[in-house]
């Protein structure tokens, strides 16, 4: 590692609060950062997708938010603070002298193609038998890796996934209709067992756990395995609605790579769609396939408009008039009467009955939501909620079992604010599901406080955090049928969610104030406030911030 000092920038640039991406040596880039009279400096991009950090929220406490999907660094060593950085990015020491600012770094460390930092990872004599074993193989499982080893748990890990690949990047599926799984593997197998320590056994079933002996049973009895601690992140099992001819063979539903190649190979030039549903998943598929040339394109929904129940009718409406602009055609407050198979060939779909009239179709998608993967606790004494998911406590632990966890969509958790349980299906979630237990149980309890945040691929990019469930009113700054606006969803008199689009970094600004208990009054911001004017970076708030 050759390193290089340059002053890359006066210190009169940058004053108390700011960030400031500056160039280093030709291509590189470098944020500076000031909280007070010290100064800081990362690499310049977030590891999830590439953000520039400076474009985004730095807190007083020394957090920097990613400006798109909620991303999360300390500023002073830059670990990894919330999911989805799939990896740290480096950090650089930064002194002022002369008036100016000065930075010593690895040139190369300072380039977009390298802004990932390579994990300080703390691995023992691996084998498989005790340690812990996980079950499942998604966001919540590859974040718990991460964090079992970055903070210290040398012993051995386990990983019992259905799936026939390593944890992917699932989001890329309803977005972009990806069919081979190592193009958005978080890491491959081989580096999950050499770098990680990590036994991964793909293609596995799971059907039942005996607590009283520790010990998980798969592939129908015929295998076991040990653990000291088991984490439970199954995720969820797409629904399909009970309705005749929702098990023909063109009837899909979507989550896996498998989903996503049976959409891909039929979504062709000519071919007729009806997509059921009129939330994410749905439209997002919608999205993927609009520019195919498809012949038609009908989403079936129940509520007025899509995305109603989360976004509002004022947004479902604008985002439905983006998507007719495209030649979608909507059927709202409208519920699936049957699925009729084809003629020439009964065990395909031709058509879907809605209202009296047959849509008709080569091939229909089911985004209707998913069901906790829970089948087998059952039948292993665990208590579960009506809706399958497991309650567990503020550390994510699950009631009446000796070191066992449930995280990720099956998991109904206190939430911060209210202390009332939830049960959330973000990719977000599911990841800083994993990176708290991680870190509790390499020996640093943490509760789960995170603020949820989720984005969607809408013709622009959606982004939404919060807990918006069950408001009554909503304040929008904006227009929504130019796909331009901020909205507040309130909740008795407090705001508790916010949505935007091309308003970038609002909701990353957003989810702070909500962490932070700093969140402006409703009466605010019907009179115009911004969230983005509010000071929680210079060193006038750091008693504020630090006191959360």
């Amino acid at each position: 590692m050759s390193l290089k000092t340059i002053a890359v920038c006066n210190e009169s640039e940058l004053r108390d609060g700011q960030m400031k991406q500056v160039d280093f040596e030709g291509e590189g880039k470098v944020v500076l950062y000031r909280l007070n009279d010290k100064v800081h400096a990362t690499s310049a991009f977030c590891t999830h997708y590439g953000a520039p950090l400076a474009k985004g929220v730095l807190t007083a406490d020394g957090r920097v938010l990613c400006p798109w999907h909620g991303a999360c660094f300390r500023i002073c060593t830059g670990d990894i603070e919330d999911a989805p950085a799939p990896a740290a990015i480096h950090s650089f020491k930064a002194e002022i002298a002369d008036g100016k600012i000065n930075v010593t770094a690895d040139p190369s460390q300072t380039l977009k193609n390298n802004m990932s930092r390579t994990p300080k990872l703390s691995i023992g004599a691996t084998g498989v038998g005790k340690g812990v074993v996980i079950v499942g193989g998604g966001s919540a499982t590859f974040h718990a890796i991460e964090s079992l080893r970055e903070h210290g748990y040398s012993g051995n890990i386990t990983v019992l996934s259905k799936e026939t690949h390593p944890p992917i990047d699932r989001t890329k599926l309803s977005k972009a209709l990806i069919t081979d799984p190592s193009k958005i593997e978080w890491r491959t197998a081989a580096d999950l067992k050499i770098k990680y320590g990590t036994t991964l056994r793909t293609g596995v079933t799971v059907t039942s756990v005996d607590t009283s002996s520790k010990q998980v049973i798969f592939d129908g009895g015929k295998e076991s395995i040990s653990y000291e601690t088991l984490i439970l992140a199954m995720g969820g099992t797409p629904r399909r609605l009970p309705v005749d001819g929702s098990d023909l063979e063109n009837v899909y539903t979507f989550r896996s790579i498998e989903d996503s190649k049976r959409v891909d190979a039929a979504a062709q030039e000519g071919k007729r769609m009806v997509v059921i549903g009129s939330s994410f998943i749905s439209m997002e598929l919608v999205v993927a396939v609009a520019g195919r040339q498809l012949a038609s394109i009908d989403v079936i929904g129940m509520q007025e408009y899509p995305f109603q129940s989360i976004l509002g009718k004022e947004v479902g409406r604008g985002l439905q008039k983006y998507h007719e602009s495209r030649g979608v055609k909507f059927h709202m407050t409208s519920q699936v009467e049957k699925i009729v198979a084809s003629e020439s060939n009964p065990l395909l779909a031709a058509g879907v009955v809605v209202n009296g009239q047959t849509l008709l179709a080569d091939f229909v998608v089911m985004g209707v939501g998913v069901a906790p993967a829970t089948e087998f606790l059952k039948q292993s004494g665990f208590q579960l909620e009506k809706d399958g998911g497991v309650k567990v406590d503020e550390y994510l632990k699950v009631q009446g079992h000796d070191n066992v966890y449930a995280i990720g969509d099956i998991a109904w958790y206190p939430e911060k604010r209210t202390g009332e349980s939830r049960r959330i299906e973000h990719w977000n979630v599911a990841g800083n599901h994993g990176r708290a237990v991680g870190k509790t149980i390499a020996g640093d309890p943490q509760p789960f406080v995170k603020v949820p945040v989720f984005w969607s691929a809408q013709g622009q990019q959606l982004r939404y955090c919060g807990l918006g469930a069950g408001y009554d009113d909503i304040i929008i700054h904006g227009n929504p049928d130019e796909m331009k606006f901020v909205a507040y969803y309130v909740n008795r008199g407090q705001v508790v969610a916010v949505a935007s689009m091309q308003n970038d970094p609002v909701v990353s600004k957003a989810a702070e104030l909500l962490r932070l208990g700093l969140m402006p009054a409703p009466t605010e911001l019907r009179e115009g406030k911004s969230l983005l004017d509010i000071d929680i970076s210079t060193a006038s708030t750091k008693a504020r911030v630090d006191s959360v």
